[in-house]
């Protein structure tokens, strides 16, 4: 089952790094009418969800800024940004450099109980699952912008 979330891991980064290195930084700042973010924020919202899921940040990991969670955490809206917003292009190079943190964690740390239950979720491995789900989900609200945005 191991090898099967971290071959998804892989299979869905993949997918969305395809997906983003095909969008302008132009349309990446566009916030479509009838969404709350843009495709900018949605980049960082899963690089920094996903490192709040699988690595405990910002308690336990120190890869990325402090200041992601107020950037990109949940709540939070690109019209909010009062800061300098790290571009799309290093937003890509951490994720990248994410996936290989997370084919890094052992297989056995899957079937770890979590210290508090989140959202249902007991295991470390079904918080996987939901950073898995979590950014197929922000995947397809990227490509709904994107259409959108050339249309």
């Amino acid at each position: 089952m191991s090898e099967l979330l971290f071959k998804q891991f892989g299979l869905t980064r993949s997918s969305f790094l395809k997906t983003i290195e095909a969008i302008t930084p132009e349309q990446a700042s566009v916030q479509p009418e009838g969404f709350n973010n843009n495709i900018h924020w949605h980049i960082g919202h899963v690089l920094t969800v996903t490192e709040q899921f699988m690595m405990g940040f910002p308690k336990k990991s120190n890869h990325l800024p402090a200041n992601y969670i107020e950037l990109f955490g949940n709540g939070t809206q690109p019209s909010e940004w009062t800061e300098t917003v790290p571009s799309v292009d290093v937003l890509r190079d951490q994720m990248k450099a994410q996936l290989g943190r997370i084919k890094q964690v052992p297989a056995s740390m899957l079937e770890e109980k979590l210290k508090k239950p989140f959202k249902g979720l007991e295991t470390f491995g079904e918080l996987a699952n939901m950073a898995l789900f979590h950014e197929a989900y922000h995947l397809g609200q990227i490509h709904s912008m994107r259409k959108m945005i050339k249309s």
